[in-house]
């Protein structure tokens, strides 16, 4: 019974998190972790430097705005003075001094992001961003100067554009980060599974508390009932049950026992154990399950949104024709309008409209998705789930309830009510420690039910556990017991349990079969129907879990899944995800736990259950906050709709340069066209108007 225990323990997961001190060895890892971390674009803000907090955004763009109001006041738009401007003597030098000002101070974040994107070698949003208020900001100090020299000259100054481009991108920013969280702790929270201080064993036998950082290959550890293992080992005294489930995902405690594995980060159950270190530092587990998710978000972070790359071309568009535009009207007029005419070029190509185009649509699908139970902590997840190829499902705690427990009494013989079954259960499985009985006695704890007591309880090896109950002979056994008694059994109401894989165990009274129970994690309601809604939908889902094969094909062949895997590791799981993407299909994965966490980063899309473990959540990009499966169908409905929006706003935000860039460089000057400055504003203003009320008509 005792082995066939122990095999059955590969059966079932359940993800759990306990988190303690933090060991100062994977502290110094973490904060190497974070500093790497900071630079990544995980959110992705058009290439911006991460260490920005959104709260200095805010700060940002309300000290930007008291600067930029007594500019906009006091300068002219585009050459054109509007009703309410007005101006006093020495206003062009208060207008000067606020507009450096501005332009150092809110012009600090795009010039970061566009140092990033031409050390990336890949201009983008940023990079034109800079370019245009750089452009604007120096032509107009030079017409500030020339004006302060000949105040006949009149040469337009463009500190009007350049407060409101400023203005509108740090608002736009904003408005982004303030809709979606772009903050990962996974790997703090991974770091702090560790314990800060371990027993470590000395030559006498006695023990001696020391730092975890200080603990070497070879060392021997104590581990007291309770403790987490400090480190990856080899028991090498005792026997205990490891709950394994938050770096793993196994769900039932596993037995370990003399030169058994045990894994650091693991909770050790009722027994205490010496272990032999065999991994610590960056050598364990949990260093390398760090080393995956770093990896796979820095990867990650090099996809291109759609801002981006309209951003990138409309940067090499815009410097193109202002370059052209200039060297053509060189030869057709003077230097100081072909000087303006690049100018022009260069103010008219700045992303007002694209700035705020996509920032909106998130703060509306972020708000639309909130209210569907949906938390976006990555704008990339609403572009990337469009034409979705595989939606990849972690087992336990996303297609079951992640409970290991009693699923199912079946009573066979009528004189003994469910109730007393149960007692009779409970008697023998109070006797023992194996994570079968803990189950069992969980459940009894549960149903308020007492089990009776037993005496002269043993285990029958390959069959199962005796002894005397209630002056009865009573034995647990399994099916290879009954079948070789040639006890009859109800084959129809074995079936469904076994169909979800799980585990069944038969209770004789007096050698008489009075019941029979099933143990194991319970299948979601709903997830058979979600699985088949995503087969009409032409998703293909594929299931990946640490169980043995047999109780993976169970529980597939019952859902209707046809591609799953079995016996998977987090780095198993994180390859197959890998061999997907590499093949350029675009896969989601769903998985609530501390192994699921590599292939949540690495997906093009990681989707995290919100019961789920804390590092599984901060692995994701989105996280389901309840357990209705229904809801992965509303994200991907909202997603598509999110990247329609996008597109027209991009259209929008984008086709006014298409249209004012060539007639700002004066391709139509031969028949007398010339874009003037003033029809430009009105045109940019315009685009940035509909690309707002488009964006808040984003429903679903």
């Amino acid at each position: 019974m005792k082995q066939e225990q122990e095999s059955e323990e590969q059966q079932m997961h359940h993800e759990h998190h306990d988190h303690n001190e933090m060991s100062h060895s994977m502290k110094e890892m973490n904060h190497m972790d974070h500093s790497q971390m900071d630079h990544m674009d995980h959110g992705d803000m058009g290439g911006m430097d991460h260490s920005m907090h959104m709260g200095n955004f805010k700060q940002k763009f309300w000290i930007s705005l008291v600067l930029a109001i007594p500019i906009i006041l006091m300068s002219p738009m585009m050459g054109i003075n509007l009703p309410f401007q007005f101006t006093f003597p020495g206003s062009e030098w208060i207008v000067m001094i606020l507009a450096t000002i501005l332009f150092f101070y809110g012009g600090q974040p795009f010039f970061s992001g566009a140092k990033s994107e031409l050390k990336a070698k890949s201009p983008a949003m940023m990079m034109l961003i800079t370019m245009g208020i750089t452009v604007a900001y120096v032509y107009s100090l030079y017409s500030f100067i020339i004006n302060m020299i000949n105040p006949e000259a009149h040469v337009m100054d463009f500190f009007w554009e350049l407060a409101t481009l400023i203005v509108i991108m740090l608002l736009g920013h904003w408005v982004e980060m303030n809709a979606v969280s772009n903050a990962s702790s996974a790997l703090q929270k991974l770091a702090e599974l560790l314990p800060d201080e371990v027993n470590l064993l000395q030559s006498d036998g006695s023990t001696k508390q020391v730092k975890l950082k200080e603990v070497k290959n070879g060392d021997h550890l104590l581990v007291r009932a309770g403790d987490k293992m400090p480190t990856d080992g080899i028991i090498t005294k005792g026997s205990t049950t490891v709950d394994e489930s938050a770096v793993t995902g196994e769900s039932k405690g596993v037995s370990k026992n003399l030169n058994d594995k045990v894994i650091g980060g693991s909770v050790n159950g009722n027994g205490t154990v010496e272990i032999k270190v065999t991994g610590t530092g960056e050598d364990g587990y949990l260093a390398k399950v760090m080393k995956m998710v770093r990896q796979a978000q820095s990867e990650k972070s090099k996809l291109e949104t759609l801002s981006d790359k309209v951003a990138k071309w409309l940067f090499y568009v815009a410097l193109a024709a202002g370059i052209l535009s200039f060297v053509a009207w060189l030869f057709v007029a003077d230097l100081p309008e072909a000087l303006n005419r690049m100018v022009t070029v260069f103010i008219i190509a700045c992303p007002h409209a694209l700035g705020l185009a996509i920032p909106l649509v998130i703060a509306r699908s972020t708000s639309l998705a909130a209210r569907n139970g949906l938390l976006l902590k990555n704008r990339q997840a609403l572009e990337q789930a469009n034409e979705m190829d595989y939606i990849f499902l972690d087992k336990t705690g996303t297609l079951t309830k992640g409970e290991f427990t009693v699923t199912g009494v079946e009573v066979v013989e009528p004189d003994t009510t469910r109730e007393q079954s149960l007692k009779y259960i409970g008697a023998l499985e109070a006797q023992t420690n194996h994570p079968l009985a803990i189950g069992v006695m969980n459940y009894l704890k549960k149903e308020n039910i007492t089990a009776y007591q037993a005496s002269e309880v043993k285990a029958i090896s390959g069959v199962g556990v005796q002894g005397i109950v209630e002056g009865k002979q009573v034995l647990l056994a399994n099916q290879k017991e009954i079948e070789k008694r040639g006890l009859a059994i109800d084959e129809k109401q074995l079936t469904q349990y076994q169909q979800q894989g799980n585990t069944i165990s038969f209770l004789l009274l007096d050698d008489q079969l009075v019941a029979f129970f099933a143990m194991g994690d319970t299948i979601k309601e709903d997830a058979k129907t979600f699985i088949a809604d995503l087969k009409a939908k032409h998703i293909q889902p594929v299931m990946l879990t640490g169980d043995n094969q047999e109780a993976a094909k169970a529980v597939a062949n019952y859902l209707g899944i046809d591609e799953f895997y079995g016996e998977l590791l987090p780095d198993d799981k994180e390859k197959i995800i890998k061999s997907y993407t590499e093949k350029g299909k675009k896969v989601m994965m769903i998985g609530d736990g501390i192994n699921d966490a590599p292939s949540l980063v690495r997906a093009s899309i990681g989707m995290a259950i919100g019961a789920g473990t804390d590092i599984a959540i901060d692995s994701a990009d989105v996280v389901l906050t309840n357990d209705n499966l229904g809801d992965i169908l509303k994200f991907i409905q909202l997603a598509k709709k999110t990247r329609s929006k996008m597109i027209q706003n991009l259209w929008w935000g984008a086709g006014y340069n298409i249209i004012a860039i060539p007639l700002a460089a004066g391709i139509l000057a031969p028949i007398g066209i010339i874009l003037s400055p003033a029809v430009g504003a009105v045109l940019m203003s315009l685009s940035t108007v509909i690309v707002a009320i488009n964006a808040l008509l984003l429903n679903v």
